[in-house]
């Protein structure tokens, strides 16, 4: 995994935010239902010093929405709890897993049931680094 911090991704961008939602059914002129403008920024950054940027790789977590190549936005200031999906280096390799309590048991989960949960013990190093936001990933 590569991490990456493009500082265009720091200065505003607006762009259109269109009022309503989009329908599959016939088209409309959508100009006419321009509500605001949009900050990605603002939408997937709650705190820029604490965000970074990392590309997934490998299929274990298309369970959760994320894919191949996605670009994962992570919180280093959100608290790593049971139930998030978090970055950490476990033995010095960094994985995306989903931090589970379960069982009197640490683990972290795969979303795909071809991958086994770790279950976490003393022998293990682990340092999470932070929790995943959001994915981006071409549609």
């Amino acid at each position: 995994m590569g991490f990456f911090r493009p500082k265009r991704w720091l200065s505003a961008l607006r762009l259109p935010l269109f009022a309503g939602k989009v329908s599959a059914g016939f088209p409309s002129p959508a100009a006419d239902y321009v509500d605001k403008t949009l900050d990605l920024n603002e939408l997937l950054i709650q705190k820029p010093a604490a965000t970074f940027f990392v590309r997934a790789q490998g299929d274990s977590m298309l369970g959760a929405g994320i894919h191949p190549n996605d670009i994962l936005v992570v919180d280093r200031s959100v608290e790593p709890v049971s139930g998030k999906i978090v970055i950490c280096a476990l033995n010095g390799e960094l994985t995306v897993k989903r931090l589970v309590f379960e069982q009197e048991h640490w683990r972290l989960r795969a979303e795909n049931p071809d991958y086994p949960d770790l279950i976490l013990s003393d022998e293990l190093e682990l340092v999470i680094w932070g929790v995943v936001t959001s994915a981006i990933h071409p549609v």
